[in-house]
This record gives C-alpha cells, structure tokens and sequence, in this order.
C-alpha cells in the first residue's frame, strides 16, 4: 500500500478517507476509478479560491486584470511547479505505458493531479478546506497586478473578448476521447450561447484541446466581427 502520510503532511490536511486521496493522484491509464472527475471539481474550486483572494488582495484592480491574473495563475505552467514542489512525480499511479512514455513528468498530468488533489481536500473537508489548501499552494507564488502583461492563451482572450461585449462565458464539454488510456486523444466542443455558436478543439489532454476549441472559436470570432 502506498504510504501517503508524507503528501498528507505537505498539504497539510488529514483525510478522513484516505480513498479519496489515492484516487487523486491515480490517472486513467492505471485504473478504472482515476482522478478526472476529482480534477473537475477541483478546478472549480481553485478557481473560486483564487478569484476571492485575488478579491481581497488586488482591491483596485478592475474585472479584466483580475481575470488575467487568475489565468496566470491557474495555467497548467503554474499549477506543474507547484505539483513538483509537493513531491507528485513520485506518487502518481500510472499504467505501464503512460510511465515509459515519462508520464510522472508530463506537465498536464502533473497539473490535472493536482487539481483532483484540491477536489479531494474539498470533498473530504468542505470548502473553507479547499480554500485553505489553495491559499497554502499559492503563498509563495507572486501574485501582482503585472502578471497582465503576460501573454493570454485562448481560454482568456475568448473570456476577455466575450466580457468586453457583456456576453457570457464559453462552454466547454469532451465530446469524445480516443486511442489508448496511456495515449488519448481529447475532442472538446467550445459553446458561445448567446450567438449560437460552437467550435471544436482535438488535443492529447483536456487542457489542449479545450485551448485549440478556444483559438478556433476566437478565429471565427474574429473573421466575422459580430
């Protein structure tokens, strides 16, 4: 049995069921019960965490800095430093051929783990746990309005160019997965409601694909200037 007391400790949050814990650092090329839906839920939680604290600490800053900060901090660049400072590499449960291929250092899966981390810690602790573990993640991080300066990927420009005209977020949904467990393939569908429209994104993880869903549905955006 793997011994998790340690990561416990690094959290700094006892689980009171401990399967939760195992399932968030287990991908699906390793088994059945894997940590996607944990890293949906969890990046609901990182995502309210930090807009409350990015609320409270950038108190001046208007609606669009605070979203492009948030993104800075939540992209998969981020969130990969900080599942290596915990240690993950070496606790991710992966199938044989995910592990050959060096899956214990691909930044997405590293990045996905530690969102399920966080969706753990909230169905174990409730929220003001998630919360909590979010703000310990996050201490050493720079959080400051510069970090607006740094390149905006899809997701934010859409959200951006979609907010400046008062319409609501996209939606993204895997329409299907393909190959492998250890070599998928992700095919997500990005939804703009209020104009009818929707664009579809392939990628070799949820975040890439829902990035190229996002550029393509920019792209058309773009092209007919509504």
């Amino acid at each position: 049995m793997l011994d998790l007391t340690a990561l416990q400790q690094r959290l700094q949050h006892r689980f009171s069921d401990e399967r939760l814990l195992l399932r968030a650092i287990t991908h699906r090329s390793f088994s059945a019960d894997h940590n996607e839906r944990l890293e949906f839920l969890g990046d609901s939680v990182l995502s309210l965490a930090i807009s409350g604290l990015l609320y409270q600490r950038l108190s001046d800053q208007p609606e669009g800095d605070l979203s492009r900060v948030r993104a800075n901090l939540v992209k998969q660049d981020t969130l990969h430093q900080i599942a290596l400072g915990l240690g993950l590499p070496d606790l991710l449960r992966l199938g044989e051929g995910e592990a050959r291929s060096g899956g214990h250092r691909r930044p997405s899966i590293l990045a996905d783990a530690l969102e399920a981390l966080i969706g753990a810690v909230y169905l174990d602790g409730g929220f003001a746990a998630g919360e909590a573990l979010v703000h310990r993640l996050f201490a050493k991080v720079a959080i400051n309005p510069q970090m607006q300066a740094i390149g905006k990927d899809a997701k934010t420009e859409l959200q951006e160019w979609l907010q400046g005209r008062k319409m609501k977020l996209p939606a993204y949904r895997v329409v299907s997965t393909l190959g492998a467990a250890h070599r998928q393939t992700f095919d997500v569908e990005c939804t703009v409601e209020e104009l009818g429209l929707a664009e579809r994104g392939i990628g070799g993880s949820r975040r890439a694909a829902e990035q190229a869903a996002a550029a393509a549905m920019l792209a058309r955006l773009k092209a007919s200037k509504p």
